[in-house]
């Protein structure tokens, strides 16, 4: 997901931070290492600008505490990264917001995050990244049958769920943030259908809202990998915890969940594109674009003559698509568009456009981005393997 807008909203949110006595002295220790009051506010003030949902507080301890762990283990084998390596990383993360890292480093300063509190965060996710691969490789390899009996699998039953939901989108640009979230965790509270869709006709930013925020069956997989577990866990009626998404805040909730007897094959890259339009006369000029497109080659020629930024298509996998056009897409088959998301704090609408989707065990699969997805797959599980012993051996105070 782009940080750039989620920065720039939330920075505002935070002031810099007084460091005062006590700031540096043991809060938490992990066998002899220690983690300081200082850092868990910093570490937490950084999740906050990057938007992650949760218990900042308690996210915070975790990860210093785990990033503790694996510091000691880096230690004991001699892994370390150096200063060239770690600027290379450093400049990688902050071109993720389409920003310098000068950019990034400042934005974060405005918020009150110290340029140290994201140093050590990517040294060791790069260390230990480069660690698991380095011990873990060779078990990690993945066979030519392995790959062939993922592409096969993944037109069986891993598809096999379709969801019914309702839907709302709050409009948050920053000036109605705080408003907004407020709304959202109110209906979040709530539990009746009724109380949702009334909710929805009165909060929500989407044409659904005329329904109640109603959705027909679609499947799970539609929806961004990340959200997909907690919307396969909801409860007929239960609604999820708000969801931040540029300039908007999302929440679902669940009327049925079923398996299909002929599911559907998985995506592995979803082509779309988005025409950017100003938001003032966004959707007039949305639907006049929509009544003279019907594919997503139609828009090269309505963009001809305008400036290159203003259309942009790209083929990317699921994971890499935006949140909130990624619950955009959920919705929409191929040449079908939908004008409902904002940009640039609100000033720019974008018409959204899904080209197409290429499914695993079709003429779209890559076997080595099988073999690849695979590969990343075992490296997780042996690295949150290592992980636990290492959690398990330890002594963690308070």
């Amino acid at each position: 997901m782009r940080l750039t807008t989620l920065l720039t909203a939330a920075v505002l949110a935070f002031a810099t931070p007084a460091v005062g006595q006590g700031q540096f002295d043991a809060a938490i220790t992990v066998n002899n290492d220690v983690i300081t009051p200082y850092e868990l506010d910093q570490r937490a003030r950084m999740l906050g600008l990057f938007r992650t949902p949760g218990n900042l507080t308690e996210l915070a301890r975790e990860q210093l505490i785990e990033e503790r762990l694996k510091q000691q283990e880096l230690r004991r084998q001699g892994i370390g990264i150096t200063p060239e390596a770690l600027a290379g990383e450093l400049e990688q993360f902050a071109a993720r917001a389409d920003l310098s890292l000068d950019q990034f480093t400042q934005t974060l300063a405005q918020g009150g995050v110290d340029f140290t509190t994201l140093e050590n965060f990517v040294r060791t996710g790069s260390s230990w990244r480069d660690y698991i691969r380095l011990r873990f490789s060779s078990q990690a390899d993945v066979t030519d049958e392995e790959v062939r009996q993922a592409a096969n699998a993944a037109t069986g039953s891993a598809d096999a769920l379709e969801i019914l939901l309702s839907e709302i989108i709050i409009p948050a640009p920053p000036p109605r943030a705080a408003q907004a979230q407020a709304i959202a965790n109110q209906i979040a509270e709530g539990t009746s259908l009724a109380g949702f869709e009334a909710a929805a006709r009165q909060y929500s930013a989407l044409p659904s809202r005329d329904d109640g925020g109603r959705l027909g069956w679609l499947p799970l997989s539609n929806y961004p990998p990340t959200l997909q577990p907690l919307l396969r866990g909801l409860a007929v009626g239960e609604i999820t915890p708000p969801i931040a998404i540029p300039n908007g805040i999302a929440l679902f909730q669940s009327r049925g969940l079923r398996e299909v007897p002929q599911p559907r094959p998985i995506a592995t890259q979803v082509d779309y594109a988005m025409f950017m339009l100003p938001a003032g006369q966004g959707e007039t000029a949305a639907r006049a674009l929509d009544a003279r497109t019907d594919t997503c080659d139609d828009l090269y020629g309505a963009a001809r003559g305008l400036p290159e930024e203003v259309l942009q298509r790209q083929t990317v996998a699921p994971a890499d698509i935006p949140q909130d056009i990624a619950i955009e897409l959920a919705r929409l088959d191929s040449n079908e568009a939908s004008w409902n998301v904002l940009r640039g704090n609100g000033q720019t609408r974008v018409y959204l456009m899904l080209c197409s989707r290429q499914f695993a065990g079709g003429a779209g699969s890559d076997p080595e981005a099988i073999r690849d997805q695979l590969r990343s797959q075992r490296l997780t599980g042996y690295a949150d393997a290592l992980l636990a012993d290492l959690r398990a051996a330890a002594t963690i105070r308070p």
